[in-house]
């Protein structure tokens, strides 16, 4: 009895009590994080408990979360989630609950942008961080009991973002690279030898940002600095008698990282440029680009595909993780998802009438709006790894203001003076609307975290409001023991209110800092119009065209949608506020057509008419 009566004492000062206020009621959406999540719907960037980085701590002592090159395998109808550094992987029966696996035997420093694939009933895994290390391999992932057997797979300049293919005989390829300088290599590896090379690596793709606007490099494929492009990051798949060869460019850091796809009828080519390339990009929205990922086939025969998004605020490869749906047209075009990419969709074993088209309809209701806190925001300056004089990293925004919190750049955050469970942040809607979901982003302002301690969580209650006085709980995360810095919550049904309100309760970080709250629901309004004057110009330079429109009242956003054919307009950019947009991701050689829509917390409009550029 004494002794639980003290881990119950120890628990009450590690964390902070939940205040009483007689004016809060629970409703039927009350719930914690100690339960499983049963949702329909999942919210970019994927919600799990990403790694603190410790490889970089020597330098400046900077502290932060990253998720990057995502390797992902559906291994006996179970999925795993193989990231940069993390000291261990993510299980998922459904991919919205996620377990992170310390394994038994593991790479002592954390694996680097690893490559994993199935053969024989085993995971194979290739990510020493030396770039010189053997294959590794376990039949048996939830304990992690990875075995070597030391033949190190030896290449010139050793292994770089690999990949290992599994192709339908049984042999094994290794892609790799990493590099603004070399190309995408390929080379068959010996499986009765241990896996080591046979023969020599074959130079497979290079970059042409002369001809490929999309692997330009620099924000929005504009740099003030002569930087040749990256590529690296790459995948194979297969696909009928086609073998797709992904690869990720210009660079992580920019909003515009996206994945491109070369078409072979051999494992090791020759390979030819897709001419509707990029196929996975997003440089738009709250998180942006969508880089350096893998494609993986769930459990009802549809792919998904998982990528890199960038934050690098804290230090230059400071990132996330999405997910979006994925596949192959009829005529063999590959394509990925990404518009509405960072608003909520439906999670695969939610039934929909079209693979391609999982978004939820719910909008987006918080951007900014008026919001107010009860805390000053902090003086303190920030400790980060810039490198944003060397052309390498966009600089700092350094106001740390409440207006950061809704609006939408997971850049910008909001700090606050205080942290403890007196805070709150109230955005006001401005009308009732029906809400759905709620995401809260923690940012990592001043961290001192390192490694994955075992301990962090975040702590809140959200409630809402008719008339900002008279509040109810919708959310109730006082007690959660997860942790989880992008804690995205869907509500087992709508709750209408125009008021809605985060109570801070405890957070791991020193300091309590949040990149975005946002709410997701729908208005009771009428939808945005369609835009009107839609007009698309080819500049002189073919990689880029101007697409204007006239303003839509009551929009929140645009988003453009183009391609090679009048119905496979398969990639989009979602911009706030103002009209008009410069498309700088064409290639020299390929024709387009385009589309635009307007969108606000009430729905999207109907889309304008198709246009068409030679």
């Amino acid at each position: 009895m004494r002794y639980l009566i003290v881990v119950i004492s120890w628990f009450f000062l590690q964390s902070c009590i939940e205040k009483e206020d007689n004016s809060k009621t629970a409703n039927n959406n009350q719930f914690t994080t100690t339960e499983q999540k049963n949702y329909k719907t999942y919210c970019n960037p994927i919600d799990i408990d990403y790694s603190y980085m410790s490889h970089y701590r020597a330098k400046n002592n900077v502290s932060h979360r990253s998720g990057a090159d995502p390797a992902v395998v559906n291994f006996k109808g179970r999925f795993y989630l193989f990231s940069t550094r993390s000291h261990g992987y993510w299980a998922s029966d459904d991919m919205s609950n996620w377990t992170f696996i310390k394994p038994q035997s593991w790479y002592f420093n954390g694996s680097n942008a690893p490559a994993a694939a199935i053969i024989d009933g085993k995971i194979i895994v290739l990510g020493d961080p030396s770039g010189r290390g053997a294959v590794i391999e376990t039949d048996n992932p939830e304990l992690g009991d990875w075995k070597t057997n030391y033949a190190v797979v030896s290449v010139k300049g050793g292994v770089q973002d690999p990949n290992l293919f599994v192709d339908d005989d049984g042999k094994v390829y290794l892609y790799e690279e990493s590099s603004n300088k070399w190309p995408i290599r390929g080379i068959e590896l010996d499986v009765d030898n241990d896996y080591i090379p046979i023969g020599e690596q074959t130079d497979l793709i290079y970059l042409d940002p002369k001809n490929h606007g999309w692997e330009r490099f620099g924000q929005d494929h504009k740099s003030e600095i002569e930087i040749d492009p990256f590529i690296e990051g790459p995948w194979m798949m297969k696909h009928n008698d086609t073998y797709y060869l992904e690869y990720g460019a210009p660079g992580t850091q920019w909003n515009v990282y996206a994945d491109g796809v070369y078409t072979s009828k051999s494992p090791l080519g020759p390979f030819k440029y897709a001419a509707y390339n990029p196929i996975s990009y997003k440089p738009g929205g709250f998180l942006k680009g969508s880089g350096h990922g893998s494609t993986v086939k769930d459990n009802n025969g549809n792919l998904w595909h998982y990528s890199t998004m960038a934050i690098s605020v804290n230090q230059l490869f400071e990132r996330r993780l999405g997910m979006y749906p994925a596949g192959f047209e009829d005529n063999g075009q590959m394509y990925v998802n990404t518009a509405y990419g960072d608003y909520p969709h439906y999670l695969p074993n939610a039934k929909v009438n079209e693979h391609k088209n999982r978004f939820t309809g719910w909008m987006l209701l918080s951007y900014n709006k008026p919001v107010t806190t009860n805390s000053a925001t902090v003086k303190a300056e920030i400790n980060v790894q810039d490198e944003s004089k060397s052309g390498y990293m966009l600089g700092q925004i350094k106001e740390y203001d409440i207006a950061k919190i809704n609006d939408e750049e997971i850049r910008s955050f909001w700090v606050s003076e205080a942290n403890n469970d007196s805070i709150f942040v109230e955005i006001d809607l401005q009308k009732q609307m029906d809400i759905k979901a709620i995401q809260i982003n923690f940012q990592d302002f001043n961290s001192v975290i390192f490694g994955r301690p075992e301990d962090l969580r975040q702590q809140f209650i959200i409630e809402t409001s008719d008339d900002g006085k008279n509040w109810r709980t919708i959310i109730d995360y006082s007690k959660n023991k997860k942790d989880q810095p992008h804690a995205y919550i869907q509500l087992e049904k709508p709750e209408r209110g125009r008021y809605v309100r985060y109570n801070h309760i405890f957070c791991s970080t020193k300091n309590l800092s949040i990149s975005e709250f946002r709410v997701f629901g729908n208005g009771l309004e009428n939808l945005p119009a369609s835009p009107k004057h839609f007009n698309v110009v080819r500049q002189s330079d073919r990689r880029n065209a101007d697409l204007t429109w006239d303003n839509v009242k009551g929009a929140t956003g645009y988003v453009i949608y183009w391609g090679i054919s009048k119905d496979k307009l398969n990639l989009s950019a979602l911009i706030y506020d103002e009209p008009n947009y410069e498309l700088r991701a064409l290639n020299t050689d390929t024709n387009y057509y385009y589309q635009v829509e307007a969108f606000n917390e009430n729905g999207i409009s109907i889309k304008s008419d198709i246009l068409f550029t030679p």
